[in-house]
């Protein structure tokens, strides 16, 4: 594993000392889909309390993170963490799934993740996520490089919260990505050929000019309304 993360550990033992519960590694690292330039490194870290001090303390370790490229980590106290764990379904099954424990205790395998409104959150992040998606593209359509590079960094997302969708639909399987888009052609009936091309040049098997992101889009938008309509019909 990328001895980022050993580093990370070590100065956020520095910062909380024993108000430092666990640090969880979660997302597609992993769950060993992680690809370097794209792929986040995605880390929970658990305290005892969460006060002003707590925060001073995270600063340094948290900025000196966010320059290496992952977001800061998701800072939790453990009473938080086992009481929001309806608020947050789709989060708390992927760590359920898939994580690594980097120190401390392993508060991941006794949590009690409520799905009450596990779909109602999974419809709604994909239509968020669609609605920003279009937002954001709305001002990239004249420049290739830039809507190229929005593609690729919402793919991750969105194959996540169709992985998700498939759940819902009672149909399980890897997280990996290409396995995600395999199932929701099977289940949903989604063109494939989007996310294939976008995982393509993001695992480097084809240079990024040789993908049109405009022809992308439009077969990338029509999956995810298809997608969303699915999940949108078990509510009826």
């Amino acid at each position: 594993m990328d001895k980022r993360l050993d580093q990370l550990v070590e100065k956020l033992k520095k910062a909380f000392g024993e108000r430092l519960v666990s640090v969880v590694l979660y997302g597609s690292a992993a769950a060993g889909d992680h690809h370097a330039g794209f792929s986040d490194f995605n880390i929970l870290c658990v305290l005892g309390e969460l006060t002003p001090r707590e925060l001073a303390a995270a600063a340094e370790p948290f900025r000196w993170w966010r320059e290496q490229g992952s977001p800061a980590p998701l800072l939790l106290t453990e009473h938080e963490l086992t009481s929001s764990a309806d608020c947050f379904a789709i989060e708390f099954h992927d760590m359920q799934s898939h994580h690594r424990l980097l120190f401390g205790k392993d508060v991941i395998p006794a949590l009690v993740v409520e799905d009450t409104f596990y779909r109602a959150q999974v419809e709604h992040d994909l239509r968020a996520k669609l609605l920003r998606l279009r937002q954001k593209a709305c001002g990239m359509l004249a420049d290739q490089n830039l809507l190229r590079r929005l593609l690729l960094d919402s793919v991750s997302t969105f194959c996540v919260l169709f992985r998700h969708a498939l759940l819902l639909h009672g149909v399980e399987g890897s997280p990996k990505k290409r396995e995600v888009v395999r199932l929701a052609q099977e289940r949903f009936g989604i063109d494939p050929a989007p996310f294939e091309k976008l995982l393509d040049v993001r695992e480097a098997r084809i240079k990024p000019k040789e993908m049109d992101p405009l022809i992308v889009l439009a077969a990338y938008l029509r999956a995810i309304d298809t997608v969303i309509d699915a999940v949108d019909r078990l509510e009826k």
